[in-house]
């Protein structure tokens, strides 16, 4: 037990509440880096969009992973403002909204394939499906890339992910060094504010792409 210890008996619990959320932190991000690359399958399969499928790298830092993701959702939104630019020029303004909406009739599906086929050179209810849930859920994709720009920005950032499940005592030394109680009540408070922002977000991320690929496979 160390000298901080003696003084200050709160600092253990403290020091392993800290570490717990750290990993349910780096558990989110591996969760986001899945779904990341459900999406990128989906698009090349449906829309034939190809994105390089990302991976988290437990020798980098979370920084580094961060930026990975936020790269490469940032790349997904590119390509996403061109077709949706294209196609806002083309369709008709209520076709649009219905797109944009995900209201399509039948006979909507087969009228918006016929102008997202010279687009993305690809046609059918898959593709049409694809393109309004891109366009529907860009927010989604937003939050998502704003939040890992947040964790990136936390005394985290710096930590390299394969150190986040290992002993209690080298993550310490790591992310916290010689933190005093209010050192460490200050850390907790960051990591708090962080999982209250990330847990919603991923699970909204997560279940948007799943959903969108179960209805995919359903309609082949």
């Amino acid at each position: 037990m160390s000298w901080s210890d003696i003084f200050f008996p709160g600092n253990p619990e403290k020091r392993e509440r800290l570490v717990r959320k750290s990993q349910e932190i780096q558990e989110l991000m591996k969760n986001n880096f899945r779904a990341t690359n459900q999406l990128i399958e989906a698009l090349k399969e449906h829309l034939d969009l190809s994105f390089r499928p990302i991976k988290l790298n437990e020798k980098a830092t979370v920084k580094e992973n961060c930026d990975v993701i936020i790269e490469r959702i940032h790349e997904i939104q590119a390509e996403v403002q061109k077709i949706d630019e294209k196609l806002k020029a083309k369709l008709e303004p209520t076709l649009y909204e219905k797109l944009k909406n995900m209201s399509l009739s039948a006979r909507d599906y087969h009228r918006v394939s016929g102008y997202i086929r010279p687009v993305c050179g690809v046609g059918g209810s898959a593709a049409v499906l694809a393109v309004g849930w891109l366009i529907k859920n860009e927010r989604i994709l937003t939050n998502m890339r704003l939040t890992f720009g947040l964790i990136k920005t936390t005394a985290l950032a710096t930590v390299v992910v394969g150190l986040l499940f290992v002993g209690i005592d080298i993550i310490m030394s790591v992310i916290l060094g010689a933190m005093e109680r209010d050192e460490l009540e200050r850390a907790l408070k960051e990591y708090d504010e962080v999982l209250e922002e990330f847990r919603p977000v991923s699970e909204k991320y997560q279940d948007s792409i799943t959903h969108v690929r179960v209805r995919l496979e359903m309609s082949q």
